[in-house]
């Protein structure tokens, strides 16, 4: 499958997911196989706008490429404008969001509100792409609702304004995340589609990936599942290359490894009094599944100092066996 000038055979994406893509997680993904990430969604008007938050959301380092930076938006002028900035921080290519299903976003018009007006949706695609060299790339879902089912009519305009490749959600925008993904629609979409497809949604396991390419995607996105467990990308790697064979999940000396990799790199991003608070998102993935780890995850989610949680976690990782000793230490500190 082309990406920019790179072709990859299977490809594996990072999807983008908000607060999530951040730049030390994509950096984390990439050192365990991901073969191509994609930031957080960035709001075109805040790009337009200047707003910093959302400029540093694009901005990357030669690693991880290749790289996508999304854009969401309903205003044409300012898809291409915000396009032409996005252009400026060189990625590979730059993805079109019209699959957010969160009520405030797609309400207004935006991410997966694009579905309710395809004819905004074919004239966003094509002003985007009048206004950049790079590839232009969708990610969608199916439709708005299951009386509204629009992908077939989403993938002729998508081939017909020369979008690259085009990324499908197999949810509606009104399941959200809820209920399962329909991956009956993997054959049917690569029936249709004339331009590459990747498939996202329910994607947990080294299994689920080979499903998906023996259905006919071209590439597979993966998002919740490695948030916290970026290990899955290198097992589904060696999965898929081996023909089968099975690599184990990390022992929980390895997983505080690369949580504390992870969180020095995440602090040292957004800087201790931000970053502590919003990394604590990824506790639960990396530190499930061990005895008395869920009082650990308890008490290092309610402190504020990097030194003090990189302390708790380091004797974790130094004494898995005495997890139990630590938490009852600690609680009488």
């Amino acid at each position: 499958m082309k990406i920019g000038k790179y072709e990859i055979e299977k490809p594996l994406f990072l999807a983008p997911m908000d607060d999530i893509t951040d730049y030390p997680f994509r950096n984390i993904c990439k050192e365990w196989g991901a073969d191509v990430v994609v930031t957080e969604f960035v709001s075109a008007e805040a790009v337009i706008r200047n707003v910093d938050r959302s400029l540093k959301k694009m901005s990357f380092n030669e690693q991880e490429r290749p790289i996508g930076i999304q854009l969401y938006g309903s205003s044409e002028l300012s898809m291409a404008n915000a396009a032409k900035t996005a252009e400026s921080y060189a990625p590979d290519f730059i993805d079109i969001n019209a699959g957010c299903w969160v009520k405030k976003i797609a309400n207004r018009g935006d991410g997966a509100g694009l579905l309710k007006d395809l004819k905004k949706l074919e004239r966003v695609l094509s002003e985007v792409k009048s206004n950049t060299k790079l590839p232009v790339t969708l990610k969608t879902r199916l439709g708005w609702d299951d009386s509204n089912i629009t992908i077939f009519d989403v993938l002729e305009i998508a081939y017909k304004v020369g979008i690259d490749f085009i990324t499908v959600h197999l949810r509606t925008r009104q399941q959200g995340l809820k209920g399962n993904a329909d991956w009956s629609w993997i054959p049917k979409i690569k029936e249709k589609s004339k331009i590459p497809f990747v498939a996202n949604g329910d994607i947990k396991t080294p299994q689920d990936v080979e499903k998906c390419f023996e259905l006919g995607a071209d590439g597979v996105m993966i998002g919740r599942a490695v948030i916290g467990n970026p290990f899955l990308f290198k097992r589904c790697k060696l999965y898929l290359e081996k023909k089968g064979e099975y690599l184990s999940d990390p022992d929980i000396k390895e997983r505080i490894k690369w949580c504390l990799i992870h969180f020095r790199k995440h602090i040292e991003y957004y800087g201790e009094q931000r970053g502590v608070p919003i990394f604590r998102k990824f506790y639960n993935g990396y530190l499930h599944g061990y005895p008395y780890i869920g009082k650990i995850r308890t008490e290092i989610m309610n402190l504020k100092c990097a030194q003090k949680i990189e302390e708790i976690l380091i004797s974790v990782m130094e004494n898995p066996e005495k997890v139990n000793d630590i938490v009852h230490s600690d609680a009488n500190e």
